[in-house]
């Protein structure tokens, strides 16, 4: 039964957060209001059997939770009093049998992508709030200090309650102010999901699954060539999700995927997804990473994928939004095309401006250049740099793997 609340709480938690933050108008009397909700379940769910509808019962439990701790805390402050009435509000009354809300987490994106919040505090609070990560994660993700995360998230929080900013998806009128934003936001789920910054998982299938529908529910709502490109984007990507996970959920690198266990269908969506927004020709940044995840789904083999051509869309990615992070991916393509040494000058370039020093990505896509080019010690050394700075426990056991790997072939030379 524990593990049963514990799946429920890493696949439902963050929807029913969302839900409670409407009913309850407050992230924090929402978020004590969740975690009230998963107490009461792991005290009675193992006598009285999990509820028909688990999401339905913990938002109840939730908001009467919340209902009894502000009647407590009424009887000393008269100013709760207001608070406790606008729990009864019509809109709260029926929520015993009621269905999950389909767009309760995209009203709670485009709380988050507020004008009035700034930027950064946009995206930790969305991490946060949305992905459920903790300050730490957060931190890490950003290469920031975890005490400026939490103020950021308290600030953001703070001028949200101050401003009475609605809790809503706005009207049409309000949407282009906060459109890249939220399309990035949700970009940030997926990532997330697609590959988890922390933990025992390569992926978090819920979290994928929920960006997916997240930007379908946008392009329903707005139609435009960048949400398609997103949305082609996550299903090319998803659609390798159980092709990369081995045995014992061990990280399978694209190279060695089994590619019958991709999804043809998420293919073939995607692929339909990302003509009809190059159609347009306002080709945008998130259509440009769909057109280089449609050559990896196209390839029928990995020595038969087109690296000349990621290369020049990654030029004009690198061109329409300057990253180091692209930069990296274009090296690796470069790499793949030209061969590792000229890969591992692009990759030293870049480490050399220390801007990517933190990331354990370059330095692992470093030591795999190094390792083709048989400079075996460089290369391990390079290897327990990432692995240092890696925090996912499939991607430490593959670094520790190619670490052993290297060092018994040294040995017997």
């Amino acid at each position: 039964m524990e593990r049963v609340i514990e799946e429920i709480y890493r696949t439902q938690s963050r929807r029913v957060l969302a839900t409670l933050i409407r009913l309850l108008g407050d992230f924090d009397r929402a978020e004590e209001a969740l975690h009230d909700a998963f107490a009461a379940a792991a005290r009675t769910w193992p006598t009285d059997g999990i509820p028909g509808k688990p999401f339905a019962w913990l938002v109840s439990t939730g908001r009467f939770k919340a209902i009894d701790t502000i009647r407590r805390r009424a009887r000393f402050d008269a100013s709760q009093h207001h608070i406790e009435d606008s729990l009864y509000s019509p809109d709260a009354t029926y929520i015993g049998d009621m269905e999950p809300i389909e767009d309760d987490m995209l009203r709670l994106i485009f709380t988050c992508c507020h004008p009035a919040i700034p930027a950064d505090a946009q995206m930790a609070m969305a991490l946060r709030e949305i992905c459920g990560l903790t300050t730490e994660e957060i931190a890490h993700a950003f290469l920031t200090p975890a005490p400026t995360v939490a103020q950021r998230i308290v600030r953001a929080k703070s001028r949200i309650r101050a401003a009475k900013i609605p809790y809503e998806v706005p009207g049409h009128e309000a949407l282009p102010p906060r459109f890249d934003q939220v399309l990035h936001v949700i970009y940030l789920v997926f990532n997330e999901g697609y590959s988890a910054s922390s933990g025992e998982d390569v992926v978090r299938a819920d979290l994928t699954a929920e960006a997916i529908r997240l930007a379908r529910l946008l392009l329903a709502l707005l139609p435009h060539p960048d949400v398609s490109g997103l949305l082609a984007l996550m299903l090319l990507q998803d659609s390798r999700r159980t092709a990369r996970r081995g045995e014992q959920g061990s990280l399978v690198l694209l190279a060695d995927q089994d590619r019958s266990l991709w999804d043809r269908a998420k293919i073939a969506e995607g692929l339909v997804l990302l003509t009809e927004a190059m159609r347009t020709g306002e080709v945008g940044t998130y259509t440009l990473q769909a057109a280089i995840a449609a050559e990896h789904a196209k390839a029928p083999a990995a020595e038969e994928t087109d690296w000349r051509r990621i290369a020049f869309y990654y030029d004009l990615l690198l061109a329409a939004q300057p990253s180091s992070i692209v930069e990296l991916n274009r090296a690796v393509a470069i790499a793949m095309a030209e061969g590792s040494a000229k890969g591992l000058e692009l990759v030293d370039a870049i480490l050399a401006r220390r801007e990517l020093q933190a990331y354990h990505l370059a330095h692992s896509a470093r030591a795999d250049f190094l390792r083709r080019l048989g400079r075996k010690q460089e290369a391990i050394a390079a290897y327990e740099t990432a692995l240092s700075l890696c925090r996912q426990e499939p991607e430490q056991a593959f670094l520790r793997k190619r670490i052993s790997e290297l060092a018994a072939t040294s040995e017997r030379q």
